[in-house]
């Protein structure tokens, strides 16, 4: 058994650039992170994209998963990289740092315990909130809200995980903010909605 640790564990076929990555955390094989801030516990099962995003804390990101690909110039004449990544093709000595710049503009926002399913796209700008589901081979084009299971191409929502009142509740209590000794404390309660509710509701 791969026991996890507070550093985060980064498969060594992953790559990290100007990237912060939070507490227990874990990048599975082939992951590629860029640009991007990895909130505590939150992990992918590998042959992930992660481009100048946002991700929550306690995120389940599934394989083949693309969050924020890349974007083309559609407005050039051509839209193909060499007008952006000019030095690779020695057109210049510097790339266009405007575009890159427009890029980074567009980022993913992603919440709290958010499940992105196998194969899901996330397009740039999009925001997800807290508690959502992302179904496998999903694109999602907009934002989708807290606790709402989205499905398709494009993506939709699908219905509610929970009902309204549940849903804020648990935004209120805020519990992917508690301290480890906290959730080692309350660990069982996770497990039982109603339970959780009743001793954790804030009045």
């Amino acid at each position: 058994m791969k026991y996890l640790k507070e550093s985060p564990t980064v498969h060594e076929s992953s790559t990290v650039q100007n990237s912060a990555l939070g507490v227990w955390t874990e990048l599975g094989p082939n992951t590629w992170i860029e640009e991007s801030r990895f909130g505590d516990y939150s992990y992918t099962a590998g042959d992930a994209q992660i481009i100048y995003a946002e991700i929550g804390k306690f995120c389940s990101i599934a394989s083949h998963v693309r969050i924020n690909p890349g974007n083309h110039p559609m407005w050039r004449v051509t839209q193909h990289h060499m007008t952006y990544r000019c030095k690779q093709y020695r057109f210049d000595d510097r790339d266009d740092e405007d575009f890159f710049d427009w890029r980074r503009a567009h980022k993913v926002r992603i919440g709290h315990d958010v499940w992105i399913g196998h194969g899901a796209v996330i397009m740039p700008g999009v925001s997800i909130g807290t508690g959502a589901v992302i179904g496998a081979g999903a694109v999602v084009t907009k934002d989708i809200p807290p606790y709402m299971i989205a499905v398709g191409i494009p993506a939709k929502p699908l219905r509610e995980r929970f009902p309204k009142d549940i849903a804020e509740k648990l935004l209120q209590i805020e519990w992917w903010n508690w301290s480890r000794e906290k959730l080692e404390k309350h660990f069982r309660d996770l497990q039982d909605l109603e339970r959780f509710i009743e001793i954790h509701s804030i009045d």
